[in-house]
């Protein structure tokens, strides 16, 4: 089995201690496991290439970071190197269901097949240029943001979904997979809308579906529109862009920029990640969370 294990690198005791429990592991099992180490600073797409399994040591920071260059074949194992459980200065870990204390079993189950596979939906964004250009974004797993790159400046821009049309003028649109709610979302929606909107979703339609905030909106426009206010959706959300220069953030990371005039088409539908656990699923512990 090829394995990438990419880490964290602070310099920290905990993290190296973490680091190098896990590597004694993985050697224990001999030849049966091809391992390469990267740290998070220094891995590259290439690096994921052929891998069977990555094993990402760290917190969800560390994960989201590097998520976008895996692909929708390649298992993937979060391994928390500093569990909040056991520190309140410590990773909450969300998406990381290993621990050192469970990593050896863990494994036992990953090389036996037993574990648990969830395939995670990510949210992308096709860019298309008022010249006839188009750039996809990265995949993002928990949020995506379009907004106006000076954030002091208003967003504005059309906005049509399905059959519904409007024009807006907000802080920017972030949407927000099932699983990635609890990230950013539920910090960013008022309350009342969330709830009104949460009660229409099931979590079987978390696999295509996101949520879509435009934040910050003013109330006239809430009213005339409500439905381009907070919605759970599995249609695309199409934007077309009268900012001179906005835009779009996947998972808080790398940044792509369009000009007026872009249209930009965002949803629930890109490639995969095969995040594996071990004790529940993922639709379990986001239902854990309320």
């Amino acid at each position: 089995m090829q394995v990438l294990l990419v880490y964290k690198k602070t310099h920290e005791p905990v993290h190296d201690e973490a680091l190098g429990h896990l590597q004694t592991v993985l050697e224990s099992h001999g030849e049966a496991l091809k391992v390469t180490l990267r740290p998070r600073e220094l891995v590259k797409q290439s690096d994921f290439l052929g891998r069977d399994l990555v094993i990402v040591l760290g917190g969800d920071g560390t994960l989201t970071s590097i998520s976008h260059n895996i692909d929708d074949a390649t298992l993937v194992m979060g391994v928390n190197s500093h569990p909040r459980a056991g520190d309140p200065e410590g990773s909450v870990g969300f998406y990381m269901d290993s621990d050192v204390d469970t990593f050896a079993g863990d494994l036992e189950a990953v090389v036996a097949g037993s574990a648990i596979v969830n395939r995670l939906p990510r949210l992308q964004a096709v860019i298309e240029t008022t010249s006839g250009n188009r750039f996809t974004t990265d995949p993002a797993l928990n949020d995506l943001l379009i907004a106006n790159t000076h954030q002091y400046a208003p967003s504005k821009y059309r906005m049509t979904r399905g059959e519904q049309d409007t024009f807006q003028t907000s802080s920017g649109l972030l949407f927000s997979t099932w699983f990635g709610q609890h990230a950013w979302l539920t910090h960013a929606a008022p309350m009342d809308a969330f709830t009104a909107c949460k009660a229409e979703a099931t979590a079987e339609q978390a696999g295509d579906h996101c949520f879509v905030l435009a934040r910050d909106l003013p109330t006239a426009q809430r009213q005339k529109a409500p439905w381009a206010h907070m919605a759970w959706t599995g249609e695309s959300t199409v934007l077309v862009s009268d900012m001179h220069r906005g835009y779009v953030v996947p998972d808080g990371w790398d940044e792509v920029h369009f000009n007026r005039g872009a249209t930009i088409t965002v949803d629930a539908r890109g490639p995969p990640l095969n995040l594996l656990t071990f004790r529940h699923t993922m639709l379990e512990k986001v239902a854990a969370l309320g």
